[in-house]
């Protein structure tokens, strides 16, 4: 369901290493807009990851420009550097700790892809986390149903009702930003999968082009594959 404008006032939250950030990202963050109650999506970008080995292949420097230049005049999407100024570790009920004192009036949507909600238990303080904020987790088309039952004994079940109420509905989008990067190691086209400027960007700067197998591979599956949420 489309929410009407004057309703909008809550926030959605978009943690990922974007490493490069891409059209997948792009549509997911527009479907938030469009079927959550939120004001903006607020991308936050992440330095170290507790559920994966390895950071990111690009620097943070150069993610940050690549998102920069990617929503670059879209009011609606705010570039949140907490992660990248605190470095270290992140986890996601730090985060969200973070920005419920920074928004303390408003509704925190955290957004996910479906093998977060399956890993939710294995998080950091998941009974906090969703005291904290409402779940939104991407209901892609042709996948079975989402399963909530992890919540289970994590979260009452009007907790559970909420976020199944803000599931966010997307066609299915077979773009990851591990591929993207051996897409250009290969030497092959990454065009119309990305954001023409972050494009030109990855050309000038040579990003990704003498990657290691396992720097291509470890980061980076959007939320719309299966590799996701980078800020837990």
């Amino acid at each position: 369901m489309i929410v009407k404008e004057a309703k909008k006032t809550a926030i959605g939250i978009l943690g990922g290493s974007f490493d490069p950030v891409h059209l997948g990202h792009l549509w997911m963050a527009e479907a938030a807009l469009e079927q959550l109650p939120i004001e903006h999506v607020r991308w936050i970008p992440v330095a170290t990851s507790p559920l994966k080995q390895h950071g990111p292949v690009a620097t943070n420097e150069q993610r940050l420009t690549m998102l920069k230049l990617a929503l670059s005049g879209c009011s609606k999407h705010v570039i949140d550097t907490h992660e990248l100024d605190r470095e270290g570790i992140s986890y996601t009920v730090d985060t969200i700790e973070y920005l419920r004192q920074v928004f303390a009036d408003r509704r925190l949507y955290l957004i996910m892809g479906a093998d977060s909600l399956a890993s939710l238990a294995a998080w950091k303080s998941p009974q906090r986390l969703l005291q904290l904020c409402t779940l939104a987790v991407l209901s892609r088309a042709g996948q079975p149903p989402l399963n909530y039952e992890v919540m289970v004994g994590l979260a009452s079940p009007e907790k559970i009702a909420e976020c199944q109420a803000a599931e966010i509905s997307m066609p299915q989008i077979e773009i990851s930003s591990s591929d993207l990067r051996a897409r250009v190691a290969q030497s092959r086209s990454i065009r119309f999968r990305v954001p023409h400027p972050v494009e030109a960007h990855i050309r000038h700067a040579a990003l990704y082009q003498e990657c290691a197998v396992d720097q291509l591979l470890f980061v980076g599956r959007n939320p719309l594959t299966h590799d996701r949420n980078d800020l837990t």
